[in-house]
């Protein structure tokens, strides 16, 4: 019974903690998105952070998408190879890009290096008290630090899946033509003729919303930092583990939405 009790209390405290951060969450991306709205804008900031978020982020991703591009291609055409269709491979390849693997690969790996980044910056400033100065102050902590790195998130976020989706497809049409003999001409037509407008707009519609929830995650995480050093090396691991989770979370109900939207 001892063991019982002992296990219900430490899942009610889990279930607790969770729910106050989510509900922290969601008070700073209304603030963030408040703010944001509210003159005036300290272009400066924006674009430091396009630099820091944007800039520095096309070598990882680009290497990424191709490297995805790669390996999807060499596995499906092994697939369709069994049903003499190895020319469809460009199809496959080029939906998946677009719609899932591009956003979805681009935003763990925008979370991972971006995210944490934003918690260490964020949570330094914590731990020293630099954040608690600005406020004796009367300087608006969320519009200075918060928001230019929430909103360039969102804005680098599509530029950056554009680079992984291109070097992806690009990737997939050379492994197909050097092992499989699958022709160039016949790998790009496929591709135009059936992978839409549509498809690309509801994954680069996702990357947004993928750089918001990532931005802010980031941030809380930075702003709540207790305990020192060893709390903010807690911080920085819960948000990459938090914002891989919440890309794969909100990826489910976002390809659902436009599902919907599409009339499906």
């Amino acid at each position: 019974m001892a063991a019982i009790r002992d296990l219900t209390q430490d899942l009610g405290r889990r279930a607790q903690l969770f729910l106050t951060d989510l509900g922290g969450m969601s008070l700073l991306a209304g603030r963030t998105i408040s703010d944001a709205l509210t003159p005036p804008y300290a272009v400066k900031l924006l674009v430091a952070q396009m630099d820091h978020i944007g800039v520095r982020s096309v070598s990882i991703v680009g290497v990424a998408g191709l490297f995805v591009g790669l390996v999807l291609a060499l596995q499906t055409v092994y697939g369709l190879a069994r049903f003499g269709a190895k020319g469809t491979v460009g199809i496959i390849v080029g939906l998946s890009m677009v719609r899932e693997l591009g956003p979805v690969v681009t935003a763990i790996l925008v979370g991972g290096r971006v995210g944490s980044g934003f918690t260490a910056e964020l949570g330094s400033m914590k731990v020293t008290e630099q954040i608690d100065a600005m406020r004796a102050l009367g300087v608006n902590h969320i519009k200075k630090l918060v928001v230019p790195r929430v909103l360039i998130t969102m804005l680098a976020m599509p530029m950056l899946t554009i680079i992984a989706d291109t070097l992806g497809v690009f990737g997939g049409m050379v492994i197909s033509h050097s092992e499989f003999n699958v022709d160039y001409h016949q790998y790009y037509t496929t591709i135009t003729q059936y992978v839409q407008l549509a498809d690309m707009l509801d994954g680069l519609g996702k990357t947004v919303v993928f750089g918001f929830l990532i931005g802010v995650v980031g941030c809380y995480n930075g702003l709540e930092t207790r305990g020192g050093t060893e709390g903010l090396g807690r911080s920085t691991t819960g948000t990459v583990v938090t914002s891989s989770l919440v890309v794969f979370i909100s990826d489910f109900f976002l390809t659902k939405f436009f599902w919907w939207l599409a009339g499906w």
